[in-house]
Formats: structure tokens, C-alpha cells, sequence
């Protein structure tokens, strides 16, 4: 196979999986939407964690809240847990990376709180401690996961909202996490300021 196919292939796929799993995910995105605005709204802030391309996301969907999506509008309170190197080598260091999000979810968050849990697998160790530390705060949790939701899923309460992305490529797992969080941001938007 040429390099043009192969790129060729990776656009269908992607493509497939996304037509594939939208009227799975269109619930649960709404659902997930209505909980960060009613966090939002409610002077409460989002605190949201992941590793490696899940901790880009994190930052991404950070940015699009507190700055802007697409339209002009105040700043929304949200934080990515994944940005701080002190405090996250200062946890790994002194205790392990296990709690590199959990210290800070303990630490930051209130129950006015939620907390956006991202994990391609859902067995990130530290997403999950982060998701119990949350509990412990009162927080409800939008965990953003995939393949078969992992030990994320044992780990969420019932006002808690997943949004699993049913594949089992890591690539088109975060392909999908990308678009669902642009559409959080836009839910998010639509129910401050409508169309």
C-alpha cells in the first residue's frame, strides 16, 4: 500500500467510526454538556485531568472554556490539572504518580465542583484516583473514555455521566474525544447564550 492510501485509509476510518458511534455518544455528550453548565453557571469551576494525549486534551478543552470557543463570551472556570510541573513532579516525587491529580482534586475542588476525567483505555490509575477524590469532594464526574470504559466505569456514581467511545484504536478513540469535546463546548455555549 502506497503512503497515499494509508493516509487515505486513517480519513475513512476515522470518518466511520465517528458516523458509527454518534447516536451512542449524542445522549451523554447532551447529558455532560447540561452538568459542566450547570457547574459553570453556579460559580463552580471544572477541573479536568488525563496523561499524554488525553493531558493535551485536557489543556484543549481548558482553553476553549476559559478563553472562548466560537463565540465571544465571558471566561468559564476550567482548569487542567496537567499543566503545574511543580506540583506534579513535587506529588510524584514525595508520594507517587498515582496522585498527581488526586492531591490536587482534594485540594482544589469543592462540591459545587465537577471534574472532566479523560482515558483512552479507562485504566489510568491516576484518572481513576482522581474520579474517587472528586467523590470525596461532592463532585460529579464526566469521565471520557474508551474501548470498553475500563475501570473508569466501576468507579462512577449514578449522577456521574461516561461518554464511551466504543473502538479499540487509541488514535480514533481520541480522534472522537476531540470532537466531543468541541461539542461540550458548543452545548455549553448554546445553553449560556443560545443560538
Amino acid at each position: 500500500m502506497d503512503m497515499q492510501k494509508r493516509i487515505i485509509r486513517h480519513f475513512k476510518d476515522s470518518a466511520e467510526l465517528k458516523l458509527k458511534v454518534m447516536e451512542q455518544l449524542s445522549e451523554p455528550i447532551a447529558q455532560a454538556a447540561r452538568l459542566f453548565f450547570d457547574c459553570v453557571a453556579n460559580d463552580g469551576k471544572i477541573l479536568c485531568c488525563g496523561n499524554g494525549g488525553s493531558a493535551a486534551d485536557a489543556q484543549h478543552f481548558a482553553a476553549e472554556l476559559l478563553n472562548r470557543f466560537e463565540k465571544e463570551r465571558p471566561g468559564l472556570a476550567c482548569v487542567a490539572l496537567t499543566t503545574d510541573s511543580s506540583v506534579l513532579t513535587a506529588i510524584a516525587n514525595d508520594y507517587d504518580y498515582v496522585r498527581v491529580f488526586s492531591k490536587q482534586v482534594r485540594a482544589l475542588g469543592l462540591p459545587k465542583d465537577s471534574l472532566l476525567a479523560i482515558s483512552t483505555s479507562g485504566n489510568s490509575p491516576n484518572v481513576v484516583a482522581a474520579i474517587h477524590a472528586a467523590h470525596e469532594r461532592s463532585m460529579r464526574v464526566v469521565a471520557l473514555t474508551g474501548r470498553d470504559g475500563g475501570e473508569m466505569v466501576a468507579a462512577l456514581h449514578a449522577e456521574d455521566v461516561l461518554i464511551c467511545v466504543e473502538a479499540k484504536s487509541t488514535a480514533r478513540i481520541q480522534e472522537v474525544h476531540l470532537l466531543v469535546l468541541h461539542c461540550l463546548c458548543d452545548g455549553i455555549d448554546y445553553l449560556l447564550l443560545g443560538e
